[in-house]
């Protein structure tokens, strides 16, 4: 991998063989999938010198992990023959295939790859915005948060500690409710657990959308005594009083609820300007990119592919879900390139690492069809287990940086 001094000099001018918008772990993957097959003339957009590993915030915010074994240079991720232009997309013009870049500069592609990811929208409750960060309001979601939460956790004896899940799709849907575990292990170690009354607020009918995890997990929260609120959602924060709203969609009452924490997951969506672009599934109220459920082609425009968080697909969005799509849209488009339909698909497999307690975990992986694809078929995948954890602390970081993101796993 090459660092990149100076990416706001790449080139605009010309034809870009290859757009990728966005240097995430998606971007990222199929950029290094295309070098390793001989494609040249690949351009990468991507405003920000910081590339984040994601998975690790939760340990993070749990006391597992410190930040800073969970980012490295952007440019020290950029596979090598990979031009790096430093700016914003704005908008894509699928029509002109162009892309418009801040500064005012604008892009011309022969093939796009949309990978943005997502944006985290603080403003969609009410109060969040102003709260989070102070008023004893956390949200692993964002890195400058996530060893916050970590101290209101360790520094809390008593009182009520609230978890949220927003009611939209979120990128690793399974973390608003694996640090409500993490706490209540750490509270119920130092043996103050039985003093903090601990909510979890889940905006679905069950605790999981595969109903043989959902069973473990309501096991694990009944082990901890937390109150879970099914179809429920926070609708407001008021951060100088310490209370919320919950809104409980089953009996369409509202409740206000005193805090002493309050882990908050925003609501999150695409990007604004994608929302507003021709490349938006109108079917989809959080904008996001339409693409086939298994080519990843987007339905109108044959020379755009998308995958990751961005993509409108029935799965949950995931690192382990880009891990799976990446090689479906680097083969996809050597098709598209050369002229042929589309061979490559997608089933839909995700994963997520389900940590229930500061030494167990289990490992939740399925497809559209929501049907178990265990990769360790030997192992019970619905018991808690040691090894899993490890795996999550100590495997999966060196994979994701030395395997996903060059193109080899």
């Amino acid at each position: 991998m090459a660092t990149i001094p100076s990416p706001s000099d790449a080139p605009i001018a010309g034809r870009h063989r290859v757009a990728v918008v966005g240097g995430g772990s998606a971007g990222i993957s199929v950029a290094a999938r295309l070098r390793r097959a001989g494609v040249t003339g690949i351009t990468l957009i991507e405003p920000s010198d910081t590339h984040w590993y994601q998975p690790l915030w939760t340990l993070v915010g749990g006391g597992q992990a410190p930040l800073r074994t969970t980012h490295r240079p952007e440019g020290a991720v950029i596979p090598d023959g990979v031009r790096w232009i430093r700016r914003r997309a704005l908008a894509v013009d699928p029509e002109a295939r162009t892309v418009t870049l801040s500064g005012g500069a604008e892009l011309t592609y022969e093939h796009l790859v949309m990978a943005p990811g997502l944006q985290l929208d603080w403003d969609g409750v009410p109060g969040l915005a102003e709260a989070v960060g102070h008023d004893r309001v956390s949200s692993n979601y964002a890195p400058e948060y996530a060893p916050r939460t970590w101290d209101l956790i360790k520094g809390m004896r008593s009182g009520t500690a609230v978890f949220t899940h927003p009611a939209t799709p979120l990128k690793c849907g399974g973390a608003p409710q694996k640090i409500a575990y993490l706490a209540a292990d750490h509270w119920r170690r130092r043996k103050v657990l039985d003093a903090i009354r601990v909510i979890l607020v889940l905006p679905d009918p069950a605790m999981f959308k595969v109903p043989a995890w959902s069973q473990v997990l309501e096991k694990v929260a009944a082990r901890y005594g937390i109150e879970v609120r099914l179809r429920s959602e926070m609708t407001a924060v008021d951060g100088g009083a310490r209370e919320i709203t919950i809104a409980d969609h089953t009996k369409g009452t509202t409740e206000t609820i005193g805090y002493d924490l309050l882990h908050a997951v925003p609501p999150q969506s695409a990007p604004d300007w994608i929302k507003a672009g021709p490349l938006a599934d109108r079917e989809s109220p959080q904008g996001f990119v339409a693409a086939d459920r298994h080519t990843l082609q987007h339905p109108t425009y044959g020379d755009v592919l998308a995958l990751g968080d961005v993509a409108n697909l029935p799965t949950s969005k995931t690192g382990a879900a880009v891990r799976k799509q990446a090689p479906v849209v680097a083969g996809n488009l050597l098709d598209v390139m050369s002229g042929r339909s589309p061979s490559h698909r997608y089933d839909g497999y995700t994963s997520c690492p389900l940590v229930t307690a500061r030494d167990r975990m289990l490992l939740a992986e399925f497809d559209y069809d929501l049907d178990p694809t265990p990769s360790f078929p030997l192992l019970d995948p619905f018991k808690e287990r040691r090894t899993m954890w490890l795996f999550k602390r100590y495997g999966l970081p060196p994979l994701y940086w030395h395997g996903m993101l060059t193109g080899r796993l």
